[in-house]
């Protein structure tokens, strides 16, 4: 069996090139048998690597040029040949690697690998999925943010690369699909959401039906569906309450001197709760419906978001999840019933 490589954008986010390298040693050490390679500025890359004991499968690849924060991401994909991004891209279409880990320029990441890994037939659009961690069950959303403008064909393929993705890679059988809109009943919704609701009744999946932004975190469903406009603003407003509600129960927890009593008999399962709603705690989100394993991985990433997302790149791959959903696509792109 031929050995796993993912290959890392190590000049990508806020903390890199530091956090990045320090991040994948770890994952290195995790999984041994899986090559990590550093796509960045070589001479910077190396000195970054003396300042740890580095595993043998943690390797360097130059990349000279980098797709910074701030730039078009069409542009920058047609002038920076050489960036960490683009060499990322062509390393998994090329077989050199399985995976492309970036912590960079979101808008770039999605668009370079549709243009260099492809799409999958069958799918227009590939959408990002991110997991919500709730109490009941993981919730995966999609699409966070690669869309945000759909029609109801493309709201069907996320269902469909999701309904792949928890199939082949969570182990999750015949998982669920709930619609996001504004009330349960099939009426309610634009016009957008109605005509989607028809198209997933008819398809091959387990369709719930109509959720409301209540339902993710019941965890009514596994898998939510929605336009990446909404399903970004979504994933940010949740973001937000979670560190909110973390800093507030520190704030309550010190407040007085029964608080601090309170606060030490419950430490366990705040501890238990803060780790389930940790963004960094599954480190990145998936581009499904490319002819690749991409995670994409927020700018402010920690050496633990980073880590976490190369363990659920790895995952990606060993779990098969490009060949399941051309699979589930094969003669039949809609899987109407």
């Amino acid at each position: 069996m031929k050995k796993i490589a993912i290959a890392v954008d190590a000049m990508g986010g806020d903390f890199a090139p530091g956090e990045v390298v320090k991040g994948c040693i770890i994952a290195a050490q995790d999984a041994p048998h899986v090559d990590i390679i550093l796509l960045g500025l070589h001479d910077i890359l190396k000195t970054e690597l003396e300042k740890h004991v580095a595993p043998d499968t943690v390797k360097v690849e130059a990349a000279s040029d980098v797709i910074n924060m701030d730039e078009e991401p069409a542009w920058a994909i047609r002038n920076k040949h050489q960036s960490t991004i683009v060499v990322g891209n062509k390393m998994v279409r090329e077989g050199r690697a399985q995976a492309f880990v970036s912590a960079g320029n979101t808008g770039a990441v999605v668009a370079a690998a549709i243009l260099i890994m492809g799409r999958i037939k069958g799918i227009s659009r590939p959408g990002i999925m991110v997991r919500f961690p709730m109490r009941n069950r993981d919730v995966y959303l999609i699409d966070a943010g690669a869309n945000s403008e759909c029609k109801p064909e493309n709201l069907l393929e996320f269902a469909i690369v999701a309904n792949s993705y928890l199939s082949s890679v969570i182990k999750i059988e015949n998982p669920s699909v709930g619609l996001l809109s504004i009330g349960e009943e099939r009426s309610k919704g634009n016009d957008l959401i109605k005509d989607t609701y028809q198209l997933l009744e008819r398809a091959k999946l387990n369709f719930y039906g109509n959720v409301e932004g209540k339902d993710i975190p019941l965890g009514t469903t596994d898998i939510v569906v929605c336009d990446g406009y909404t399903g970004n603003i979504a994933l940010k407003l949740s973001e937000s309450l979670a560190m909110e509600f973390v800093t507030e129960l520190k704030a309550l927890a010190s407040s007085s001197l029964l608080a601090k009593f309170g606060g030490l008999l419950l430490k366990s399962g705040l501890e238990k709760m803060r780790k389930r709603i940790d963004a960094e705690e599954y480190g990145g989100m998936l581009l499904l419906g490319v002819n690749g394993v991409c995670v994409i991985s927020h700018g402010r990433s920690s050496s633990k978001a980073i880590r976490n997302a190369i363990l659920q790149a790895i995952s990606a791959v060993e779990g098969g999840v490009v060949a399941k959903i051309n699979e589930d696509l094969k003669g039949k792109p809609y899987l109407y019933v």
